[in-house]
């Protein structure tokens, strides 16, 4: 699991909105000047927000800036970066090859290249909205309270609630 701390910016019933500085990748590893997301965090400059479940928990508990920590499976990661980077690939390779042998023209293969990446990008935004209220691929809180909703697969790949 990776873990992140926030602090919260503002409360609602099922869940808080927790300001992050992604950190965590900057410093792990030994390409430092050519980590895209050092980059990125100095060029943006701008926090995340991220919508976390209380899972049970009452808002009551909770109140803005309180700093709290975050957590996500490796495996939602892993998972989800798969479909960030593959889908958008995968649609400029199909597009790109396909319109090259049907019209053997480069301005054309570009052009439909280019679409296809768009035409996955696209497929990866909307399969995020689709997504966004899917408990599973949420994070949670890492607190001594054991989340509500948190499951686990058995041997027989049943979901069983702890």
């Amino acid at each position: 699991m990776i873990i992140e701390t926030g602090r919260i910016v503002a409360i609602e019933n099922e869940g808080v909105w927790v300001e992050t500085i992604q950190k965590n990748a900057c410093g792990s590893c030994k390409a430092e000047k050519g980590c895209g997301q050092r980059l990125m965090n100095k060029w943006d400059g701008h926090p995340a927000y991220i919508r976390v479940l209380l899972e049970g928990r009452s808002p009551a508990n909770y109140q803005p800036g309180d700093k709290i920590q975050i957590g996500i499976s490796d495996d939602i990661i892993a998972k989800s970066s798969l479909i960030v980077y593959m889908i958008p690939l995968l649609g400029l390779v199909a597009a790109t090859s396909i319109s090259q042998l049907q019209f053997a023209n480069e301005a054309i293969t570009m052009s439909c290249g280019l679409a296809g990446l768009l035409l996955g990008g696209l497929i990866v935004r909307w399969h995020s909205w689709r997504n966004r209220h899917n408990s599973r691929l949420q994070p949670i809180l890492v607190d001594d309270t054991k989340p509500i909703h948190f499951y686990q697969s058995d041997e027989n790949h049943q979901h069983v609630a702890n």
